[in-house]
């Protein structure tokens, strides 16, 4: 694995919701008694993997990282100034991938979002753009409009930090830009979003 398993355990990034989609079904690894169901980590991180490597065909300024939740933006802030990535946190304005009127439009070549449904205008924008989607999704996501879904808890600060962390690292190995983990100038501490920004529940 790319990390150590107790390291996403640790993270909580197995920890799914207690609403299940069809869509995200093949990833889950079973469901426990109170519903909540858990992740499959041997998936989440062969995905993790194969999304690094994605991400390496593309120059970092043709990668766009958005989070429109506030506990995302920590990690995507990280992970832009780890690869040199564009971002965007907050509010997503209408227009920015479709309108090239917009004071904001960009004209990235690949699209990673923190959450469907939360990141759900920009995912939309991009489909219409024909612009590749890679997306964390947590069970309760919709895959509509996503080309690429990596599954995770992505409602809890730690998982969030720690699946950025991996991103980025793995996307500058892919790259050529380090030669080793060691190499990755960061802690996943680094990625974390302070405590005061609540975890989500589902």
């Amino acid at each position: 694995m790319l990390i150590e398993k107790e390291k996403y355990l640790s993270a909580g990034a197995n920890i799914g919701t207690r609403r299940r989609v069809e869509d995200m079904k093949p990833f889950i690894y079973r469901v426990k008694k109170n519903k909540l169901a858990i992740i499959d980590l041997e998936k989440t991180d062969n995905r993790i993997e194969i999304a690094g490597k994605f991400l390496a065909r593309y120059e970092p300024e043709d990668i766009l990282v958005i989070s429109r939740k506030e506990i995302g933006q920590k990690p995507v802030v990280k992970f832009s100034e780890a690869t040199g990535a564009e971002n965007i946190y907050g509010r997503f304005m209408p227009g920015t991938l479709t309108n090239p009127n917009n004071d904001d439009f960009q004209e990235p070549k690949i699209v990673v979002i923190t959450d469907p449904i939360e990141d759900s205008q920009a995912a939309d924008e991009a489909t219409d753009a024909r612009i590749p989607v890679v997306s964390l999704c947590d069970t309760v996501n919709k895959l509509d409009y996503i080309d690429y879904a990596i599954p995770c808890n992505n409602k809890g600060r730690k998982s969030l930090a720690l699946v950025y962390y991996l991103l980025a690292r793995e996307y500058l190995k892919n790259r050529g830009e380090i030669e080793s983990d060691e190499d990755f100038d960061y802690e996943i501490e680094d990625f974390e979003a302070d405590e005061s920004v609540e975890e989500e529940s589902e």
